[in-house]
């Protein structure tokens, strides 16, 4: 028996080549993208890592001084510093060594400085006189100027014992000032025309007014007493007794957080709204602070330092307990002062200066500040909150990731919670029960509902669907307990239709109609019974959480209902038709077979969706605000990388 066999022979040497050329191409293109991920990955770590370097400190340029008396004020701009002596000798001094500027020499010689809470101006008492000046820096060159003219100015109730001084705007200064007729308050302008308020009180140990001259701190003994200035008037807000006296009052920057060091340390104080207005409340004391002999503080961020007579420099900053850097420097300090940036910090001793760098760019930033609850200027407890910018200068940043973790765990599990049984239902319905042509249309239409682009979807959330809800409240809560309702009577009902009603797969076209009336009927009726929602539930804050949990699960339908589907119609159709033939009717075959056989793929589906709804980004941020709340409301999962707002 002859067999016809055609030999074949196939030697294509350039189909080969492309061959090998495809291969190494696609294995150089996943190798690449696997190095761009780790690339990535090292990128971010080299990102966020100074954010955790602990602070330093370096030895900067020490320079000889010509003026040896001792400094009644001494300022540092990061280029030049300046000191006012005892002997009234004003001198801008550059800190790389160069020459120093031409003294001026201020007659008569002052007996105390003090500064504004901006730093920018300092008042002069001359013998009871007063006199402003300003160390200022036009075009490069550094200048002393007199705001209100180069002769001191005396005040009508006599010579100055002690004073304080607040820049109101430019042309604007407010001082108040301890006299032997008690103390006053004067508001002046460019002309030297003063407004006077006087206070009913006739000695003060410290005087202390606030960046905005709006508070003005006064203490006796241990009684510290705050004086509100306003429309012309000072009213006594509130008195405090404090546990010792104090030996210093200092403002941080923004304002409000006041420090005030005593024999126990230094405490910091912040008021907190209640039912008779704003009072001052004792927040911390911070550890290893005793002792210290004078408090720095910086001009543009809400960190101090201290030191004492051994030279022991310590730095703080507001959110931590204690100090975030603690060094040991020659002793002898007499004063020290921060540059506006707080990268340096200038240092005096008798006859010379040290400049110190100061390796300190983010003083808030710590592992506790990021998980644990801090305490924030004003607020009435501590909590977690994030708000990392706002429109005002003296905000304080707030960096705990608990509100977004929170949140976007409470937004992704809500959102599956509403799409989970659309999704599974419809995808069970689909595979196992709709006939062949209806299915052929029902399931690219689903799956077409997944390219709706999220900005859409959160557009339509924010503008369309949020208005809804708040109006119709009470129905959107009450309508998975009237459609599920309804499905069951439909169960019940569909065993009494004609037969040419109860043809397999063709339900859903009775059901829909039925479902979607019942979906109006919900949403309008209480809207006739009531205008107002809030009117039955006024304390129910979560409607951020339920527009953004519905339109999130809306995007994730499609994901879940394709993959679980195709999970569904993957099990082999022997299996089910072997259930079917032994007797079972097509729920339990699909309820005992088919679904544990696609038990893998659905779970994946699930979880596939649920990292779909941690990852949204701008549904989230459109439906909901982008307001971070660990608790009665939302917080965005990727607000990292986005604006807070309030």
């Amino acid at each position: 028996m002859s067999v016809n066999h055609i030999p074949v022979q196939f030697n294509d040497r350039r189909r080969r080549a492309t061959d090998r050329l495809t291969r190494r191409l696609v294995t150089a293109c996943g190798i690449a993208i696997l190095l761009l991920m780790l690339l990535l990955f090292f990128w971010l770590i080299w990102v966020v890592l100074p954010l955790f370097i602990a602070p330093g400190v370096q030895s900067g340029y020490s320079q000889q001084l010509w003026d040896r008396s001792a400094a009644l004020a001494v300022g540092n701009d990061g280029v030049n510093g300046w000191r006012i002596s005892s002997r009234g000798v004003a001198r801008f001094i550059p800190l790389n060594g160069q020459p120093a500027e031409q003294a001026l020499t201020l007659t008569p010689a002052p007996q105390q400085v003090v500064r504004s809470a901006d730093q920018q101006t300092l008042l002069l008492n001359m013998q009871g006189a007063l006199m402003l000046l300003q160390p200022t820096q036009q075009q490069g060159e550094a200048q002393w100027r007199f705001p209100l003219g180069d002769q001191p100015f005396r005040l009508p109730q006599g010579k100055v014992a002690k004073m304080a001084l607040a820049t109101l705007n430019a042309g604007q200064w407010r001082i108040a000032a301890l006299t032997e007729k008690g103390l006053s308050i004067l508001t002046l302008g460019t002309n030297r025309q003063a407004a006077t308020i006087s206070l009913p009180q006739q000695q003060s140990d410290h005087l202390l007014f606030s960046p905005q001259g709006d508070l003005l701190y006064t203490s006796q003994g241990n009684v510290l007493r705050v004086w509100q200035i306003d429309n012309g008037r000072a009213l006594l807000r509130e008195t405090q007794t404090l546990p010792h006296p104090p030996q210093s009052l200092n403002m941080l920057s923004g304002g409000r957080t006041l420090l005030i060091q005593d024999e126990a340390g230094i405490t910091q104080w912040f008021s907190i709204a209640g039912n008779q207005g704003p009072r001052l409340q004792r927040i911390r004391t911070f550890e290893h602070s005793t002792g210290a002999q004078k408090v720095i503080t910086e001009p543009q961020r809400r960190v101090f330092a201290t030191f004492n007579e051994k030279g022991m420099l310590k730095l703080f900053a507001s959110k931590q307990d204690g100090p975030i850097l603690q060094r040991q420097l020659a002793p002898g300090i007499l004063d020290a002062q921060f540059s506006p940036r707080g990268d340096s910090l200038l240092i005096e001793r008798q006859g010379s200066w040290q400049t110190l760098i100061l390796n300190n760019p983010w003083p808030d930033v710590s592992w506790r500040s990021f998980w644990q609850k801090i305490w924030y200027e004003n607020y009435p407890k501590a909590d977690w909150v994030w708000q990392s910018t706002t429109a005002g200068d003296s905000y304080q940043a707030k960096f705990s990731l608990m509100p977004m973790v929170i949140g976007t765990l409470k937004a992704a599990s809500l959102a599956l919670l509403f799409a989970t049984p659309l999704a599974l239902a419809a995808a069970m319905y689909t595979a196992w029960f709709m006939a062949p042509g209806l299915r052929r249309w029902v399931k690219p239409a689903i799956e077409m509902m997944g390219a709706l682009p999220s900005v859409v979807v959160g557009l339509i959330a924010g503008l369309w669907l949020a208005p809804h809800i708040s109006q119709a409240l009470i129905g959107v809560l009450l309508l998975p307990l009237t459609l599920a309702g309804s499905l069951l009577l439909c169960g019940v009902m569909s065993a009494r239709l004609p037969p040419r009603w109860r043809q397999p797969g063709r339900e859903v076209l009775l059901l829909l109609p039925i479902l979607l009336g019942v979906t109006l009927l919900t949403l309008w009726l209480p809207g006739v019974m009531m205008r107002d929602a809030g009117d039955w539930m006024p304390h129910y804050e979560q409607r951020n959480l339920l527009v953004a949990a519905l339109a999130m699960g809306f995007a994730l339908v499609p994901l879940i209902f394709t993959l679980a589907e195709d999970a569904l119609f993957s099990v082999p159709g022997l299996l089910g038709q072997g259930s079917l033939a032994l007797g079972a009717t097509p729920w339990q075959t699909l309820t005992r077979v088919i679904l544990p056989g696609a038990s893998a793929g659905i779970f994946a589906a699930l979880m596939i969706g649920f990292g779909r709804a941690v990852g949204e980004t701008m549904i989230l941020l459109m439906a909901t605000g982008n307001t971070p709340q660990s608790e009665g409301g939302y917080s965005a999962a990727c607000a990292l990388c986005q604006p807070t707002l309030r």
